[in-house]
């Protein structure tokens, strides 16, 4: 494992976003670099369609959660 220097107001978002998404910081650096990484070897698909497409392959199945009405 290597250590990434980043600056330190990407650093503060890293972490307020990680907060947000419940996951830990490097979960989050992770998933911002895997889902940039795609992002730009895929120009023609929205964000959505990436992470739709990801979700799929992990084998998320939105189908079968509902919508709870209140």
């Amino acid at each position: 494992m290597g250590i990434v220097n980043i600056d330190d107001e990407l650093h503060d978002q890293l972490r307020k976003a990680s907060a947000v998404g419940c996951r830990s910081i490097n979960a989050q650096a992770a998933f911002w670099i895997k889902i940039g990484m795609l992002c730009e070897m895929n120009p023609t698909q929205s964000f959505n369609d990436i992470l739709g497409r990801e979700l799929r392959a992990a084998g998320v199945d939105a189908q079968t959660l509902r919508t709870v009405s209140v």
